[in-house]
Formats: structure tokens, sequence, C-alpha cells
């Protein structure tokens, strides 16, 4: 080994030891998984949630919010014509953000919208009630990304989902 290596401190990120470093809390919560589209989607997604929440601390959402994801889930996989539906899980402000993203893209006749729309309500009727319990939100429409399809979320609140739990 040459005599200029010997010794030498590497600048390099992949080498250096992390020392210091906070460990994860619910303000980090930031996670986006692609699953795909078949029938293993939403056991995938629920054992991911609950692993997430109990990294970050949030043990006490997980019923409510597994519960969650399992809906959206498989819902977002009945739907969708795309071979991949996509998650993502954010904590801000005292509450988690779920969101899923499917291929099915919006239909152009009103009357198809109208019955489409239906069909989504009804296949998420569960959710409504879990998220209503939780006094959360949840709503699906168009995706504004690119690719389109459709976009189905749900706010649940920290404060409602342990109260879920009782």
């Amino acid at each position: 080994m040459p005599a200029s290596v010997v010794g030498a401190v590497f600048a390099c990120p992949v080498f250096a030891e992390e020392t210091d470093f906070a460990p994860p809390s619910p303000d980090t919560l930031t996670y986006s998984l692609t699953l795909p589209a078949g029938p293993t989607a939403p056991r995938i997604a629920l054992v991911a949630a609950r692993a997430v929440l109990q990294g970050h601390g949030l043990e006490d959402m997980a019923d409510a919010v597994v519960q969650v994801v399992g809906e959206l889930a498989a819902c977002a996989r009945r739907f969708t014509s795309a071979d991949e539906v996509y998650v993502s899980l954010r904590y801000r402000e005292g509450a988690l953000r779920v969101v899923f993203y499917d291929g099915h893209r919006r239909h152009e006749p009103p009357r198809l919208v109208a019955a489409c729309d239906a069909r989504g309500r009804a296949a998420l009727r569960v959710l409504g009630c879990v998220v209503r319990a939780c006094e959360g939100e949840w709503g699906f429409g168009e995706a504004r990304e690119p690719g389109g399809g459709t976009r189905m979320w749900a706010v649940v609140p920290r404060g409602g989902a342990r109260r879920y739990t009782l």
C-alpha cells in the first residue's frame, strides 16, 4: 500500500461511521411503496404499515390505520388495470395520511363517471366507517400525477385512532 494511503481520511460518506443519529419519530414517518397489483398487495401493504407505525412509535394507531390501509389496498387492487399500485404513508400535524394511486382512469361520459364513483364509494364503505370513527376524512378522485388513474386517500388523526382501538 502506498505511503500516501496509510492513515488517509476518506471523505466518501459511504464509509463514514454514523455516530450521532436520532431514532425514528412520528414526524419522520414518510414512506412510499410501489406494489404489484396482485392478490398479495393488501397483505404486503398491511404488514408494511404495521412495521412503519411500530418503527416510529405510533403503535397506538395500528388498529385503525391497518384497517384503512387494507381497505384502500383492496379497492386499488380491485379497480386497477395497471400492474402496480402505489401507496404513500406520511405523518404530519398529528395525523397519518394514507394515499393509494391505481391505474383506473376517469371515464368520459358523465353517466359512467357517476356509476364508477358509486361503485368506488360502495367498495370503500368500511373505510368510511373507520375514518369517521377516528374523526378523519377520506375521498377519491382523478390522480393529478402523470399517467393518470385514481387517487384514494384517508387522513387518520392520532387521537381518533387511539379511541378507535378502545
